[in-house]
């Protein structure tokens, strides 16, 4: 984490990583007002809230956050019922609720995510992006930027509308120009050789390729190849500063005593947590320094950005996964690179919102077609078939889920199949088995391991119910600390049998009478040995 003492240390790589996240966020946060059936305004205050006062709170070093179209259907159900106003109350509520969560800390949640599952999303989104991207790069662009959900607004699933872009007549011939010289800008930028120049570390590839696009759309204004306005960003333009500070707006605070805002209050609260801690967890497994976000201190930031964001009209946030892993491929090393993010979005908004409307879509489709590309590598795949099928499976459950439902819904599924396998892992091993030979006599050794569940207790009947009749067998439970009725009720059942299948049974640190394990008087330990602080307590 940077501390304000180093935290202009990276600027030169923080800066054009920021300038790329800026330019990634803008249709984004655009995308997603629209969605949400609110002013396209309320998605940049959310922008330039979780750029700027999420990032400068929040311990997450390359973390940005913004309006998340995970929240999308959530938003609009709660206007529909509540009103625009009363809604924003809601956002603030939430707000305070995470706060208060964070101060609970439980962020901890999200370090039990397993890492199949968190590789698994971060493919799965990679795939995502890649399938929503193709038609805006072609110049299809019915569904709106930022949209991850496999139903989409305008009837259209993920599928149909990727096969509905590759339709001739459905292309836009200026946006396939200039996506495909944006794109071979940006691979021509990931070369070796280009790396090896010092300026273009400095320089980024998208900011080339979005500039490229601004010139070619310049050239082709007028013309056959030229585009028009839905195929463009289109940031709201303010005529004078009234006009500007005319666009925030307050929340109704009569909703205080209205039981639908605190339910919505605590839906926004939840949701959006969950995906903050899944997006911390999945950007600190992306970053190369492989740093560690404080998770509690990120509830606490993102409780504060909404509260501020609700309170000035704008939409909720979370720490979002497209513009955090855009901004790790840019090279960002520090917070700086958000920041700087939040502080251009304010900027633009306020003093250029018409040269950004100039950008061509099909440019910053380009941009995240690559940000996808690195999030699902063909490498990732091998890598997790190599570490087995205990892995794998989960991995690909949960980008099949992702790709057909959305990003909670389909973690959900990732995490029971997950579940799933370590219970199975768990089910197999509470006990060890060894065998040797006593003259010509098997002698069978069962080690208990520390804890033995409920969980183990058909694994036990099968192991104890396929034992030879005749045979010897030794039951070691000295490691054993914590063992279920159950598991005591199968042994007793079996100690029944033992005379009628002429079975030998050796008990060792188990009682005989209860099955409990017989714990170990614990080894004298010279005082020479001894912690010195457990010394003087016992001086004492």
């Amino acid at each position: 984490m940077a501390n304000s003492k180093n935290l202009f240390a990276n600027w030169r790589q923080d800066l054009p990583a920021g300038l790329v996240v800026f330019l990634v966020a803008v249709p984004l946060c655009l995308g997603i007002a629209l969605a949400s059936g609110v002013p396209l305004f309320a998605g940049l205050i959310a922008g330039i809230v979780g750029g700027t006062i999420v990032a400068a709170i929040s311990g997450s070093p390359l973390g940005v956050s913004g309006p998340a179209a995970g929240l999308v259907a959530i938003v609009l159900v709660a206007i529909e019922s509540l009103g625009y106003e009363m809604f924003l109350l809601a956002v603030v509520l939430a707000g305070v609720m995470q706060f208060v969560l964070g101060l609970a800390r439980a962020g901890i949640i999200a370090y039990y995510f397993p890492s199949s599952v968190i590789k698994g999303m971060l493919s799965g989104i990679g795939l995502i992006i890649i399938l929503k991207q193709i038609p805006h790069a072609l110049g299809h662009d019915e569904d709106y930027e930022g949209d991850l959900d496999f139903l989409q607004q305008d009837g259209e699933n993920t599928f149909t509308a990727f096969l509905s872009a590759l339709q001739p007549g459905s292309w836009t011939t200026g946006a396939v120009v200039i996506s495909a010289v944006c794109l071979a800008i940006l691979i021509l930028w990931e070369q070796p050789f280009m790396k090896r120049v010092s300026l273009f570390k400095i320089i980024q590839g998208p900011l080339v390729a979005v500039i490229a696009g601004v010139v070619m759309q310049l050239v082709f204004a007028g013309g056959s190849l030229g585009l028009s306005g839905e195929h463009l960003v289109t940031l709201p333009v303010a005529g004078s500063f009234n006009d500007f500070l005319g666009q925030f707006t307050m929340p109704d605070f009569s909703g205080f005593a209205n039981a639908q805002v605190w339910v919505t209050a605590a839906t926004l609260a939840l949701v959006a947590s969950m995906e903050t801690l899944l997006c911390v967890e999945a950007t600190d497994k992306l970053d190369p320094h492989k740093r560690l976000t404080p998770t509690n201190r990120e509830l606490q930031a993102q409780g504060v950005g909404n509260m501020v964001s609700g309170l000035i009209g704008g939409l909720p946030v979370t720490q979002v996964i497209v513009r955090s892993s855009a901004n790790i491929q840019s090279g960002g090393q520090t917070k700086l690179s958000a920041i700087f993010h939040g502080v251009l979005l304010l900027l633009s908004v306020a003093l250029i919102p018409g040269i950004l409307n100039m950008v061509p879509l099909a440019s910053l489709a380009a941009i995240l077609l690559m940000v996808g590309y690195k999030l699902a590598k063909p490498s990732l795949f091998r890598e997790q078939f190599a570490h087995g099928w205990t892995v794998f499976i989960p991995f690909v459950v949960t980008i099949v889920a992702i790709l057909v439902t959305d990003l909670l819904i389909g973690i959900g599924v990732g995490m029971a199949v997950a579940i799933f396998f370590i219970l199975l892992r768990h089910f197999r091993t509470p006990f060890f088995i060894d065998q040797a030979l006593e003259g010509e006599q098997t002698v069978l050794t069962i080690t208990f391991a520390e804890d033995v569940s409920f969980l183990h207790k058909a694994g036990l009947l099968t192991t104890l119910k396929r034992l030879p009749n005749g045979s010897k067998v030794i039951i070691d439970g000295h490691n054993a600390r914590r063992m279920d009725a159950d598991i005591q009720i199968v042994m007793e059942e079996f100690m029944e049998t033992v005379e009628e299948r002429s079975i030998t049974v050796d008990l060792q640190g188990l009682d005989p009478k209860t099955m409990l394990p017989v714990t170990p008087r614990p080894a004298q330990v010279p005082p020479s040995a001894r912690p010195a602080h457990k010394a003087a307590e016992m001086m004492k």
